[in-house]
Parts: structure tokens; sequence; C-alpha cells
């Protein structure tokens, strides 16, 4: 909550053990999960504060995609119908992906130049995030810390493969440094730290998954504190070209979710950092609490119309999963931060899902606000739920639901759920 780590910063030392105390008791159910610092970067904001003005003042951030990527012009189509080209020129993007300090990080300018732009993105917004946390990165060394990471683009490892002498460049340096899995280790083996280290791709829920499991490995014991998150960026075409084809992407460039106009998602890119820690232990180490984790779960779709389509009995079950490990009830909960994606196909599934769950029987019941950051930044894929997590946790600080950016008209299913909501 917002004035959560003030209430606890102002406890005596004896208020403080008694709470430690009754928390510790709670957790033979479900322990609560503190998220003690976070630190981001997307499309149009640089950092916490910029990723916050944009969503409350509705701005929209995707936009053309830059020569610096691809040749737009030559890969366009705006039929979607020829071979090789896509029917879609926008994006959300992140600026200067380009721009790394290696020596910062103890790394030569060779092996960074080796290095999925990825990595390093993880490397400063890791760094960034136990800054905003309190926690020193460099006197991380040594712990039981783990590191949690969505990751699944390989877009780097692509572009080299273009020139004639690509075969005569590839070093050492190559290999790790577009391996997905040394995305989590490398920010391990920098930080020294030496709780579990994992990638996790799973898709759009990359990120989230990764939260989940850094949540039961602190419960478990298996850590002590975590960074998890998620990071994605778009550095050459293939994938937006097979997107494009599977008729995925929004042809006018803007993400609509549960809107009557919504045509597909614009893919976006970013990173987004949680450092999470017991709330028990955050308590004891007066750490600055931003808002608690009390309830995840995970599951999957199994069999449905289509690979990509997905399930609504599978969401009410995982979501009535994560409510009743939280202890709570649905009348207890006034907002969702959903997926949204602003398709044709998943958002009616996701919101008949949230009605069947969250519908409100009386007038008197208190509204259920849902809205999407993927207005504001498109849908970043493996790190859009960490996207969401942050910009929920900002509305507690700043203690508002800014209006949802394209949304003039709810589509046909969001009105079936309209008496559970309130857009």
């Amino acid at each position: 909550m917002t004035d959560l780590g003030e209430r606890l910063a102002g406890l005596t030392p004896a208020k403080r053990q008694l709470l430690e105390q009754r928390l510790r008791s709670e957790t033979r159910v479900a322990e609560p999960i503190a998220i003690v610092g976070m630190a981001c970067r997307f499309p149009g904001a640089a950092d916490l504060d910029a990723f916050w003005r944009l969503i409350r003042d509705g701005l929209d951030a995707t936009g053309p995609i830059p020569s610096s990527r691809w040749d737009v012009d030559a890969l366009f189509d705006p039929t979607g119908e020829q071979p090789g080209k896509m029917s879609v020129r926008c994006a959300g993007l992140v600026d200067d992906v380009d721009k790394f300090d290696p020596q910062f990080f103890g790394i030569s300018p060779r092996e960074a130049s080796r290095m999925d732009p990825q990595q390093r993105l993880l490397l400063e917004v890791a760094w960034e995030a136990l800054e905003v946390a309190g926690l020193a990165p460099e006197r991380m060394g040594g712990t039981a810390t783990g590191v949690f990471v969505g990751i699944g683009g390989t877009d780097y490892s692509k572009i080299p493969a273009q020139f004639e002498d690509y075969y005569q460049h590839i070093d050492a340096h190559v290999g790790t440094g577009n391996a997905l899995s040394i995305a989590s280790n490398r920010v391990s083996y920098i930080l020294d730290l030496h709780g579990p280290s994992l990638s996790v791709d799973t898709a759009c829920s990359s990120g989230l998954l990764g939260v989940h499991l850094a949540v039961q490995c602190l419960r478990n014991r298996e850590c002590d504190a975590a960074l998890a998150g998620g990071v994605n960026l778009i550095l050459s075409p293939e994938t937006t070209i097979a997107f494009s084809k599977a008729r995925m992407l929004s042809p006018d460039g803007h993400c609509r979710p549960f809107d009557a106009g919504a045509n597909g998602y614009v893919r976006g890119e970013g990173c987004g950092i949680l450092v999470l820690k017991r709330l028990t232990d955050a308590v004891r180490d007066g750490d600055r609490v931003l808002a608690v984790i009390r309830g995840t779960a995970a599951n999957q779709d199994g069999r449905t119309s289509g690979i990509t389509a997905p399930s609504g009995r599978a969401q009410q079950a995982v979501i009535r999963a994560a409510i009743a490990q939280a202890g709570l009830t649905t009348d207890r909960i006034s907002y969702i931060e959903a997926h949204g994606t602003g398709t044709p196909l998943g958002d009616p599934i996701e919101t008949q899902a949230l009605a069947e769950v969250f519908r409100r029987r009386t007038d008197q019941d208190p509204p259920l606000h849902i809205a999407s950051v993927k207005a504001n930044i498109g849908h970043t894929e493996t790190v859009s739920g960490i996207a969401g997590i942050i910009k929920v946790v900002l509305m507690l600080q700043h203690r508002s639901i800014p209006a949802q950016l394209h949304w003039p008209r709810l589509g046909p299913a969001a009105h079936g759920a309209s008496s559970m909501a309130a857009w």
C-alpha cells in the first residue's frame, strides 16, 4: 500500500517484533511476499516516474518503427499477403538499446559487443531495482538471492547471419552472449548472487511465471531475496512477420484492450525487475514495502481451438486458485490489471472469465475496475505481466486509477460483463 512502508518505519522495535511474530504465524497458509524495489525501461518511459506519467496522462508510446531496426518500407505490405513482408509499421520501442557501459559491470568491450542487448538491459535494470530497494548491489555478493527472468526473444543472434562472413566472427562470447539461460545467470554472476537463477520462456506469461517461481522459492527458503522480472527487445523482423501472417497485430498501430474497435495488438519491448523478500524479513530489516504479493497460481489451457487460443475455464481456475491462496474473497478486490491484448479472439474470452469469477450480484456491491497497460506501451510479450505489476504498484503509491486509453466503446463481450465492471 502507499503508506505501508511509512507505517512499518514508524513502529518501535518491540511492535515490529510483535508484527513479525504475527506474520510468521500466518505463513502456514501462504506467506506474504513483499515488493521492496523495482525498476523498468518501457516505451516512452526510461524510469518509474516516466512510466507513471505515461499511464496517468493517458499517452500512447507506440509509433513508427525506425530504420535503425529494419527497412520498414522494404518489408511492408498493407495486404499482409506477400511472402516475407508484414502488414504493420508500428511498435512500442525503447530508446538507446544500443548503448551500454560494459566497464561499469566489469565486462570487456569485445564481450559486450557479442552480448544480446537483452542481457545488457537486464543488468542495468536489476542494478537500478536494487538501488531503489535500498540494497547496495556491490554488497549483495554471497547472498542467497535468486534471479528469475522471463525471456524468449532471440532476435540479436539472427542479425549477424545476414552477412556472408558471419561464421568467421563467431567466438566464445557469441555463445554466452546469446544463450537465454545466460540472461539470468549473468545477473547472478556479475552480482555474485547464490540463489536459484533461471530463465523462463512461457511466451506472454514468462515474466509473471518468473514471479510465481520466485515467490515459491522464497516461501520454501531456497533464497532470502529475489530479482524477478522479464525482458523483451524487438531487433529483427522475423517474429513480426510471423505474427503479422497470423493476423495477431493491429494494422493501424494502436492497441485497444476490450474496445469494440480492437483489431490486434502492437508489439512492444522493455524490461522490468522486482525485488522480492519475505514480508517478515522485510519488516525485520526495515525495508520500504511498496506492495505485498499474497497469492500466485499457474496452470495451462490444455487443448483449445488453437495453439494460441486461450481457455476461459483455465483462466477462471487459475484466478480462483490465486485468490484462495491469498485468503481473499472476490468482493475484496477492486481492481484488475488484465492481460487485455486488444485481439478479437483473446479479449472476449478473458472478459467472460473475469465476469464469471468477479460478477457483482447487487447494485450495492462495490465496482471492479479493469484496465490494461498494453494500451499505453503495446504488448511487451515476455515482460508484459511485469509491466502490469509495476503499473499497479505505482497506482497504489499515487492512490489513483487512471482511465483506460483507447477505450471509447465497449466490445460486445464487455457489455455482457458490464454488471461487474466500471470502465
